[in-house]
């Protein structure tokens, strides 16, 4: 399915909000943010779960290439590998039935319902008062706990995000911001400006440009001819000086060289080796290269990216999100979508098995608003 474009070769103008393949392409932001994040979530534990271990336990199932969900573990010849999340028996292939829980899905819920009940003129202060109202503590994790803790407190933002937090630039805001570019088709730098609004909560520098990039990056995908084009337009929204910045455009550059996947990826490694598995650029590395390596093709696009390892199950969202919205749901293969069942577990009170057909219903009705 072709990108739909407002004009060629452009991915900052906005998509027409109620034209029918906005609809389909919503749907499949949301179907591919879930499928994504389900395959990645065995296996996320990027300090453990490298690369090179992730292949073999897929060899060793006879499942590369990788074309569905994870495998089960085979019975015999794992005991080198480490074992899998414990919720692996709610999220591999044959064992699917609804998408289990998980923070990168409440995330994007929680973001829906704060432009529901808000607006798009909501606040940061009210961004954590959602959390306090919907979210419960022990679901959150790294700064957005931090944030929490900080909010129950007393603390104010942006003094949540920079009190006694040590996870400012990991990947916990980047995660929250796909409703952010869902809801801005083909507008990418008003996708980055709520994103940053709501990102500033938990995080600084890097945090906060993962999340304005990512936002653009899937208002780009909107409108973008190609995903080169939806990722070179996500750039003009973060500080080309900021090191994320610097990362995405080295992806970019050694994609163009022809380099193959695994080798870009051993060299982004070495060149963000001490930033840890669940920090922001390195992730964003992970992420460019599969989308780029994917070039469109869902499955090949969140199959490379949680190959990639680090924090799988959030990179593997953040890539189906971007391949969902640029083909649309109708065009995402039926393995990914069926086992879903239209259905969503979630721990935003309120929210549990809802409809993954009313979550993207409902963010049209937002896309639809005037600015």
């Amino acid at each position: 399915m072709t990108p739909v474009r407002t004009e060629p070769g452009r991915a900052d103008r906005p998509a027409p909000a109620d034209h029918p393949a906005t609809a389909d392409r919503l749907l499949g932001g949301w179907l591919g943010r879930i499928a994504g994040n389900m395959l990645g979530k065995p296996v996320e534990q990027g300090d453990l779960w490298t690369r090179d271990r992730i292949d073999r336990y897929l060899r060793r199932a006879a499942a590369l290439p990788l074309t569905d969900y994870l495998p089960e573990p085979v019975a015999e010849g794992d005991e080198d590998l480490p074992e899998l999340r414990p919720e692996w028996r709610e999220c591999v292939r044959g064992r699917i039935h609804g998408s289990c829980r998980d923070d990168d899905i409440d995330y994007a819920i929680l973001g829906l319902d704060l432009l529901e009940t808000h607006g798009f003129g909501f606040t940061t202060e009210q961004v954590g008062d959602l959390w306090l109202l919907r979210l419960p503590y022990l679901q959150t994790f790294t700064a957005e706990r931090a944030a929490y803790r900080n909010l129950a407190n007393g603390l104010k933002p942006p003094l949540t995000a920079t009190y006694d937090n040590p996870y400012q630039e990991w990947i916990g805001a980047l995660i929250r911001a796909d409703i952010h570019g869902w809801t801005n088709p083909g507008n990418p730098r008003r996708a980055a400006s709520l994103a940053r609004r709501d990102a500033v909560l938990s995080h600084s520098g890097n945090g906060v440009y993962g999340a304005m990039w990512a936002a653009a990056l899937i208002a780009a995908a909107f409108t973008a001819p190609s995903v080169r084009a939806a990722v070179d337009t996500a750039l003009t929204v973060i500080p080309a000086s900021s090191r994320l910045a610097r990362t995405v455009r080295r992806v970019v550059s050694l994609h163009e060289t022809g380099l193959p996947w695994e080798d870009t990826l051993t060299t982004l490694a070495e060149e963000t080796a001490g930033l840890g598995w669940i920090h922001t650029v390195p992730n964003a590395a992970v992420l460019t290269a599969g989308l780029l390596h994917g070039d469109g093709d869902f499955t090949r696009t969140v199959a490379l990216t949680v190959r990639g390892g680090l924090d799988t199950d959030s990179n593997g969202a953040t890539a189906g999100s971007v391949a969902g919205v640029l083909i649309g749901a109708e065009a995402i293969p039926r393995q990914w979508k069926d086992p879903l069942e239209d259905t969503v577990r979630s721990a935003v009170f309120g929210f549990d098995g809802v409809r993954i057909s009313e979550l993207a219903e409902r963010t049209l009705r937002l896309a639809t608003l005037p600015g």
